[in-house]
């Protein structure tokens, strides 16, 4: 094991005993944490997702991996079939994509109206701050990623047996539709970034550089007394908060 290796090793440990400590306070003042994962296809959700789940007790902390929604659920409210999965006292859900497909990949791919885009659009910001007012912290990340970096991780899903099941048809077309998903990423950014469920973007090219900081600011942001905030500084080079100048400067990538 090099250095380097070694170096993230320890450092992931060090804050997944935050997190633990985290969970604790969550547990035992009924607190409710929902944290979204959006990001391009193989921005490393899952492999961020899945180190902060590590050590946490699975009775309440739970992942939530919605796949195509069935013909109820098409004919359903739209946030009805996500709304089953927000989380009770005491428990941590993590939704590894979530509501936000409508301004994504339902966007991109045609598989919604422009009315029911426009609706999403226009209701989700709203559905979001009556959550926050029933008692659920939202925190919200955007994994972003260059061009070529999502080249190489669609290439090695394809070469790796143990990485094949994250191959989709929504994969194949992923960079032909590039520009396509940047346009739908600004225009969510720009109608559903807001004060109180902001959007947190994360420079995610290097895949343990993007989870140590998702975990750091996780645990900056959620309260707890007894974290140590000496450890949880994410870098500000890693993960920020939207700001429409991070399109032109190339903070975001284009």
């Amino acid at each position: 094991m090099n250095k380097e290796h070694s170096d993230y090793k320890k450092t992931l440990r060090n804050l997944q005993i935050e997190l633990v400590k985290l969970q604790r306070h969550i547990i035992k003042h009924d607190h409710k944490i929902l944290v979204i994962f959006e990001g391009r296809d193989a921005a490393g959700k899952d492999g961020t997702i899945k180190r902060i789940i590590q050590h946490l007790s699975p009775r309440e902390t739970r992942v939530v991996a919605l796949g195509k929604p069935n013909e109820r659920e098409r004919s359903s409210w739209y946030f009805q079939r996500f709304a089953e999965h927000l989380p009770a006292a005491q428990e941590m859900v993590l939704m590894n994509r979530s509501w936000y497909n409508r301004a994504g990949v339902e966007r991109v791919m045609g598989f919604c109206t422009d009315a029911e885009y426009e609706d999403f659009m226009t209701s989700v910001v709203t559905f979001e701050q009556m959550l926050v007012r029933s008692g659920i912290q939202i925190i919200k990340y955007y994994l972003d990623i260059s061009r070529k970096e999502q080249k190489k991780r669609l290439d090695e899903r394809r070469i790796d047996p143990l990485k094949q099941w994250k191959i989709s048809p929504i994969d194949e077309v992923a960079l032909e539709h590039w520009h396509d998903y940047s346009a739908a990423r600004n225009e969510m950014f720009e109608r559903t970034h807001n004060p109180i469920t902001p959007w947190h973007v994360v420079r995610a090219d290097s895949k343990k550089e993007a989870r140590l900081n998702v975990i750091r600011h996780l645990i900056a942001h959620v309260e707890c007394p007894d974290r140590d905030l000496d450890i949880a500084k994410p870098d500000h080079e890693i993960i920020f908060s939207y700001h429409p100048d991070q399109l032109g400067s190339g903070q975001i990538a284009k």
